[in-house]
């Protein structure tokens, strides 16, 4: 079996019919699994993407599916087709966020909940109505174990301490670590060592706490770089998929997977963004 030199990583927030910012509609999503069917692509579990980048084969056209914050529309709309084309994810959840309840209903069964734009879903939790946008424990559990979902930590309430209060950041991000981790094992029975950054940010203070809280596999924001064996697990390239086709989404996957084009696309991004900056 001919196996991935790099694993690209696909980054999502909403897959909803409800325009907004970092959406996908269930149209653009269903046309972008069908395209990963179409041409072999597997998805792969945290486990098995984790044995990549420690040297570990994995097939030759592989991806790993993320999502962050945890939206219902997760469960109303992007788990059914996953689960229709055979298709796994990886959920990073903000554990505050999540409240008990029975499950909603989702695609296929009966009316559906309101699945809000992104705005809206900052607006309901900023106001405390986060179970109006977010999921609940019972639907997670659902997509558990079915295996198709898998969930990590996001902390656990997703804040900037370094914008809010700069000087006690790293007491403020130590405590965020401890009370996910409670949470997860508390609803969950464990917790992994797969962690995603809140907005993206980091620092080399926050990748030691992370790393002392037993937190290995530390997922970015960071674009233009490639998920090869022998990558600093600490620092895992993705890249945020656009609502868009199928077509479109694959040139880009196929461009972050190729050996020679990816790290030249890569470069040539970085150098632009940083003649963006001079001008700016």
């Amino acid at each position: 079996m001919k196996s991935a030199q790099t694993v690209p990583v696909l980054m999502y927030h909403h897959v909803s019919p409800v325009d907004g910012m970092i959406s996908v509609s269930t149209t653009n999503f269903e046309n972008q699994l069908q395209w990963l069917q179409r041409r072999g692509y597997r998805s792969l579990s945290s486990d098995q993407f984790a044995g990549h980048l420690n040297g570990q084969p994995v097939p030759a056209k592989s991806v790993l599916i993320t999502f962050d914050d945890g939206y219902l529309d997760n469960w109303v709309y992007a788990y059914p087709l996953l689960k229709k084309y055979g298709y796994t994810a990886l959920v990073f959840l903000v554990t505050s966020w999540i409240k008990d309840g029975p499950l909603r209903h989702c695609l296929g069964q009966g009316e559906l909940p309101e699945t809000p734009s992104h705005r809206e879903c900052e607006r309901r939790i900023e106001a405390g109505q986060s179970d109006d946008v977010i999921l609940r424990w019972s639907e997670i559990k659902v997509m558990r174990d079915e295996g198709v979902v898998e969930f990590h930590s996001h902390t656990h309430t997703h804040t900037r301490w370094d914008q809010k209060v700069p000087h006690e950041k790293n007491q403020h991000m130590a405590q965020e670590l401890e009370l996910s981790r409670a949470a997860l094992r508390d609803n969950l029975g464990d917790v992994s060592q797969h962690f995603c950054w809140p907005q993206g940010y980091f620092d080399a203070d926050y990748t030691k706490l992370a790393q002392d809280a037993g937190f290995r596999y530390l997922y970015t924001t960071k674009a233009f770089g490639q998920n090869r064996a022998g990558t600093d697990p600490a620092h895992i390239y993705r890249f945020a998929v656009r609502n868009t086709t199928g077509n479109s989404v694959g040139r880009r996957i196929q461009v972050a997977g190729h050996p020679v084009i990816g790290p030249l696309f890569n470069k040539w991004k970085l150098w632009k963004r940083g003649l963006g900056k001079k001008h700016a």
